[in-house]
């Protein structure tokens, strides 16, 4: 309904949000930070039409499914603060769970690929979606519903969440407070998860808390001696509108067809990124072993 409160309010964020990216687009032009594209920011909001259309088209099913698991909870919270408190640090926690399958599982990756295309970041980055992930994300979220969930508040948590996870795509914005930046996922954690380089590659996937990240081993800070380069490793030469959302698709068909034996083939689609069964490739982990090394050698050499 449209006076919902949870409408008007997931309206009022959205509209914030498009006011701000604005903003940082006309400070960039009269500042000259060329910061923004136009066939850049076009793309990035042809990806999100796209994967607006296909999260109307599964909306009713994921909502289906997640009030059908909501009859089966295991338990039910009375008090509205701890309901939601909970409810939002479990949402965030799936949500790193889901990312992180992202960026170490190919065949996740060859999805959310298209979120990481861009050379530039900027506001309108955020708005770059994983086209085709409202159609599996709901598989990671069934847990919130056995946990006495009901589906409208799990979308709407999900909804506000990834507001916030939009607004953090910005270079307008340098580090915050130290207590907000162990806390929270920021602007510099974010810079941070969008570059190339070695170093920084597959860290700081949490959406609202970082804390998931330094728990689970895949915080990074942004350090001033090794300035972030936006984008992938090896950025497609076409960037049309059906090879910048199939072009890693693409790259793994070809990987797996080549893949010598049944167990190879499965790899190329479910290990990390960059895996080869003859070593041509390598997956971050081992760039950032060999990096590390590198870099400890030459404090020796200094030395």
């Amino acid at each position: 309904m449209l006076n919902d409160p949870r409408n008007i309010t997931l309206s009022l964020l959205f509209g914030l949000l498009i006011v701000i990216s604005i903003v940082e687009m006309y400070i960039s032009y009269m500042h000259d930070r060329k910061l923004y594209a136009k066939r850049d920011t076009l793309t990035n909001v042809y990806l999100m039409g796209l994967a607006f259309l296909i999260n109307i088209s599964t909306k009713t099913a994921t909502f289906f499914l997640l009030n059908y698991c909501y009859q089966f909870r295991l338990f039910e919270i009375k008090n509205i603060f701890v309901y939601w408190i909970v409810l939002v640090l479990a949402q965030d926690l799936l949500y790193w769970v889901l990312h992180t399958s992202g960026h170490y599982i190919r065949f996740f990756w060859a999805m959310h690929v298209t979120h990481h295309s861009s050379a530039l970041f900027n506001l309108t980055t955020g708005f770059r979606s994983t086209v085709f992930e409202p159609l599996y994300r709901v598989f990671f979220y069934l847990p919130l519903a056995f946990m006495g969930f009901s589906a409208i508040d799990i979308l709407f948590a999900y909804l506000v969440t990834q507001l916030y996870g939009n607004a953090v795509h910005t270079q307008a914005v340098g580090k915050l407070h130290p207590i907000l930046e162990y806390f929270l996922v920021t602007p510099s954690h974010h810079r941070v998860h969008h570059a190339s380089n070695i170093r920084y590659l597959d860290k700081n996937m949490g959406m609202v808390l970082i804390i998931w990240d330094r728990m689970f081993g895949t915080f990074q800070e942004e350090l001033p001696e090794d300035k972030v380069v936006y984008g992938l490793t090896h950025q497609p030469e076409d960037t049309g509108p059906v090879n910048i959302v199939f072009h890693e698709f693409k790259a793994m068909t070809a990987d797996v067809k080549h893949a010598p034996g049944f167990k190879n083939k499965l790899r190329y689609m479910f290990y990390p990124p960059g895996w080869s069964h003859d070593g041509s490739t390598q997956v971050a982990k081992v760039m950032q072993q060999e990096l590390k090394e590198a870099e400890e050698r030459e404090k020796l050499i200094k030395a």
